[in-house]
């Protein structure tokens, strides 16, 4: 009997781990081309791409903290899973036929409402995972997550040129459609997930141990500005513009080979020492680009960039789901993943106004101080992994 649980539950992990390679593998078709989409293809111009983006974001946030609540509240997780992945597919059916830029702002909040999925998903992986394989488990998806992600930047630049805008979004569609038929075939929730164990949720219910976690993680994601700065900063410090995609790839793949390693690296050592070295190798980003920008730096520092992603993302899910009571796990992982949203949003914002009123460095010294400062709140989190001394 124990046996049967195992392999189905092995069986659960590699279904959700295949339905992210197969969202990403979407997602990412269309990323690459998305600004050029808003701004050359329908005429907006760069604030309205940045209002789409934000309330995006925003969507995302409420989303994941809503989707989390409910879940636990209903105690089912699969509804929202499949459903997310769905609303994705859906969306980009609709950005291939909009007809004007005012189009997209419902289709967007649909497409970043698809979210939902993702704190119900993630309590759910943690359900069936040990406190022996959690860490592997998420770093599998993460891996399965940006492996995807490569693939649909590798088909967009090979097919863009050839079929278009409307014809690349309606290809894009299909994966996510995948995921969400993967899911709602593949996954059952056993009667114990389906009981109804919830009982009202307030702060209180959440210990020190995570309000500490969620603040220090809240205080480097204000520094943890987007990769984009890295992009622009490649280019100011000479390469072409054709080069740029190149990194952003080099970025995803070594995020796609370092993720399970760094998941099963967190169930060896430790969340907390993981955690801790996601944020130094952030430091470290910071470091290198105050002192050096030619040429062989700036490579490494996507490189670097890669496998702090690979560390951090992994991690993150992992430590915040053991961190909650089991009974609060996707609303833990929903208000964790809400704070986490709230904070990159202004992130950006002051990284650039640093960067136009000081110089390119300016964000860099800022980022570098609060992740330091969260490197230090970090020794006071108690550690959850057995292996983690």
């Amino acid at each position: 009997m124990i046996n049967k649980f195992k392999n189905e539950n092995k069986k659960s992990v590699s279904v959700f781990a295949w339905a992210s390679f197969l969202n990403d593998l979407g997602s990412d078709m269309i990323y690459p081309v998305w600004p050029l989409f808003v701004t050359s293809f329908l005429g907006a111009n760069m604030a309205v791409l940045g209002l789409l983006d934000g309330v995006g974001e925003a969507f995302v946030s409420i989303s994941k903290a809503l989707s989390g609540y409910l879940s636990d509240k209903i105690r089912k997780r699969k509804i929202f899973i499949w459903s997310g992945y769905l609303f994705g597919s859906l969306s980009r059916v609709g950005y291939a036929f909009a007809p004007a830029w005012q189009w997209l702002l419902p289709l967007k909040i649909l497409d970043r409402s698809g979210k939902i999925r993702a704190a119900p998903r993630d309590a759910f992986v943690a359900d069936i995972s040990t406190e022996q394989n959690r860490g592997g488990n998420f770093g599998l998806m993460k891996a399965m997550d940006n492996l995807g992600a490569v693939c649909g930047i590798i088909i967009c630049l090979l097919l863009f040129e050839q079929i278009g805008f409307t014809n690349l979004f309606l290809l894009a569609a299909l994966p996510s459609l995948a995921s969400a038929f993967l899911i709602y075939k593949h996954i059952r929730e056993n009667k114990a997930s389906e009981q109804k164990l919830y009982a009202r949720f307030t702060l209180k219910d959440l210990d020190a141990n995570f309000k500490l976690f969620l603040f220090l993680n809240s205080i480097f994601t204000l520094g943890a500005f987007s990769y984009s700065f890295l992009l622009i900063l490649a280019g100011k410090s000479g390469f072409n513009a054709v080069y740029l995609p190149v990194f952003y790839l080099i970025i995803t793949v070594t995020a796609a080979i370092f993720s399970l390693p760094m998941g099963k690296l967190s169930d060896k050592i430790g969340r907390k020492k993981l955690m801790l070295l996601a944020f130094l190798l952030w430091a470290a980003i910071c470091v290198s680009l105050i002192l050096s920008t030619t040429p062989v730096a700036i490579i490494a520092v996507f490189v670097l960039y890669g496998i702090h992603k690979a560390a951090l993302e992994t991690v993150q899910k992992t430590y915040t789901s053991e961190l909650c009571p089991d009974c609060f796990r996707a609303t833990g992982l929903g208000v964790f993943q809400m704070a986490i949203g709230i904070c990159a949003l202004p992130a950006s914002v002051i990284a650039g106004v640093l960067w136009d009123k000081i110089n390119m460095q300016a964000p860099f010294y800022l980022s570098l101080t609060l992740s330091l400062i969260a490197c230090l709140l970090l020794f006071f989190v108690r550690e959850t992994s057995c292996n983690g001394n």
